[in-house]
């Protein structure tokens, strides 16, 4: 039979991490911070690959496009901008405030090298695509077999 050292830490811990469930699962996932809730936050994104391109889209749902600042450079993708709170309500009492807002910025690295002059970006219904060709010493090469 083993003799197991006791650590009340350990137990403490795993009773915070139960309290924590328990309280986000009947309040709602709330922030650790204000600073959580203000000013920090990050589009969600996919990318992705096919034969002559990578495809970025992120989702940046109430903004403006004169609010979005897209770059690349060194082999990265840079998305930046600001989400603006509308008018604050002195009035009424908020029950729940899960909108983030505030500066945000992703520096994605690419997985190729890509033609940046020729990169085009569209945004419709607060979806951002950026379509980045890649360089064509990036692009598979298709070798041909020759039958003898």
């Amino acid at each position: 039979m083993d003799i197991m050292k006791w650590d009340p830490f350990r137990d403490m811990v795993s009773i915070r991490d139960e309290i924590d469930r328990l309280f986000d699962g009947f309040f709602g996932k709330m922030p650790a911070r204000k600073a959580d809730m203000e000013g920090i936050w990050a589009p969600l994104v996919d990318v992705e690959e096919d034969k002559e391109n990578i495809l970025v889209r992120a989702e940046l749902p109430g903004m403006k496009k004169e609010d979005i600042k897209i770059s690349v450079s060194e082999g990265r993708l840079h998305i930046a901008g600001e989400r603006s709170r509308e008018k604050e309500e002195k009035e009424g009492t908020y029950h729940r405030i899960e909108r983030a807002y505030g500066r945000f910025e992703r520096v994605l690295p690419l997985p190729v090298e890509v033609e940046a002059g020729k990169t085009k970006a569209t945004y419709k219904d607060g979806m951002l695509e950026v379509r980045l060709p890649k360089a064509e010493k990036a692009k598979p090469k298709e070798i041909g077999i020759e039958v003898k």
